[in-house]
């Protein structure tokens, strides 16, 4: 079933199409007013959007500055022109460690490429451990939404959720219960990983290394246990220098959850003792939007 069905399946229940608009528009309150916490809020848009620009329209540069300061930190560096090639590049890193439990922090980009299945069908057990990611996996859905997947879900479905799948206590929807439970399952995924995944919300040029931004500090655990971290970025996620990282941080968590910065922003710049530490950049279709006039 398609996103236009299963919209309109669930817009059908008024009642609850009002609760999720509220919890939607909670976030952007949030966001409104941390917006206005800071006098330069336009300025720091401003100045972004233009880094964003001038990085775009010299984007090649950017990149190759990028693998060849990441290459001298021993960090391995692969191209993927599609999602295909994104997900067999995985599978090879992943096979050649003999690898058969991978824990994944949350990543729009892996969701792009439909590896997870992928993944499942090669063999390899994984568990996304953002605890929306996770809830959503469970039931065998998809995110609904780009920061907060499991926005659409209330307490209840997930209590009747970890009921089924982790065993917690029957019709028992408190949320701080269910987040420690939560905790407790996911702690298990992570010690017993053979590998890890993150996203990237920025990669450095100048320096070669890579941002992950989380507020369960899931990625940190992932990428620290297993002896082999895999990094997944688009094109678009460069960066020219580190200090124009803060104007970012400082956008950020304010536009996303209406925080004033995420809990965790982790800096990567190379592998664990005696671990392997790969970057995976990303086309599939990126080069074809910064060719296309409209956009």
């Amino acid at each position: 079933m398609g996103h236009p069905e299963l919209a309109e399946k669930f817009v059908a229940n008024t009642k609850r199409m009002h609760w999720h608009d509220k919890a939607l528009w909670f976030v952007r309150e949030k966001r409104d007013l941390a917006s206005k916490s800071i006098d330069e809020w336009e300025e720091l848009r401003r100045v972004a959007s233009e880094i964003k620009a001038h990085t775009i329209n010299n984007l090649d540069k950017y990149l190759l500055e990028f693998e060849k300061n990441a290459k001298a930190k021993g960090i391995h560096v692969h191209w993927a022109k599609d999602a295909n090639e994104h997900n067999e590049i995985v599978l090879n890193l992943l096979n050649k460690i003999g690898a058969k439990k991978l824990v994944k922090s949350k990543s729009m980009l892996t969701e792009e490429c439909h590896l997870n299945p992928f993944l499942e069908k090669n063999g390899i057990e994984v568990v996304d451990t953002d605890l929306g990611e996770r809830i959503v996996q469970l039931r065998g859905e998809v995110p609904s939404h780009i920061v907060l997947p499991a926005i659409h879900l209330k307490k209840e479905d997930v209590g009747t959720t970890f009921e089924k799948y982790l065993g917690t206590q029957k019709g028992n929807s408190d949320p701080t219960y269910l987040t420690r439970e939560a905790r407790k399952h996911l702690r298990e995924k992570f010690l017993g990983a053979d590998a890890s995944m993150t996203g990237v919300n920025f990669a450095i040029a100048q320096t070669g290394g890579v941002v992950v931004c989380t507020n369960e500090g899931n990625a940190d655990l992932g990428a620290s246990l297993p002896k082999l971290h895999i990094a997944s970025m688009g094109l678009e996620k460069v960066i020219p220098r580190l200090k124009d990282l803060s104007i970012f941080t400082r956008l950020l968590a304010r536009s996303a959850t209406g925080q004033p910065v995420t809990s965790y922003t982790s800096h990567f710049h190379a592998p664990v003792v005696d671990g392997e530490m790969h970057v995976i950049l990303v086309d599939n279709g990126r080069s074809d939007i910064i060719a296309n006039e409209d956009f």
